[in-house]
């Protein structure tokens, strides 16, 4: 391969991969302004996620004192894992496009020879539990218990 045509293959990479971060950093924009809501017990309770599954805002209906404390905290608990799960579909939905276009891109390994493939290293990331702590500790009975201190100590 003529140099001239390597420097005309590394311009064209290049230019892909500043593309794709713009495509990334756009993603990352339009995820921040994401927000989804979920009701529970025929509308009771309303809960409003943001991107990062934290409510930002809770609103019990007229008719809420139809229910008891357990019911309402499991109402809560119900409508905020679904929106929390709903915008967690909706920022993925924003971020396949870049996955898509991250698998296309060639790897290090291919451009210079001998460097390692840096990608196959990165770990992908765990979604964390909406399950209480207790439940947790019921389904792995043979992982360590965490440490705490409490009043009874």
């Amino acid at each position: 391969m003529s140099n001239e045509r390597a420097k005309a293959d590394l311009a064209d990479l290049l230019d892909t991969v500043n593309t794709h971060i713009r495509s990334i950093a756009d993603a990352q924009r339009q995820r921040t302004e994401l927000v989804a809501t979920a009701t529970a017990e025929e509308g009771r309770v309303e809960v409003t996620c943001n991107a990062d599954g934290v409510p930002i805002d809770i609103v019990f209906g007229d008719d809420i004192d139809d229910l008891d404390y357990d019911e309402i905290a499991a109402a809560v608990l119900e409508a905020a894992q679904d929106a929390a799960a709903s915008v967690a579909r909706r920022a993925e939905e924003l971020i396949a496009p870049v996955r898509k276009t991250r698998s296309r891109l060639p790897s290090l390994s291919s451009i210079v020879a001998d460097l390692p493939d840096l990608q196959v290293k990165v770990p992908e990331p765990e979604r964390a539990s909406f399950d209480p702590p207790s439940a947790r500790n019921k389904e792995q009975p043979d992982q360590a218990q965490p440490w705490s201190v409490s009043d009874d100590d």
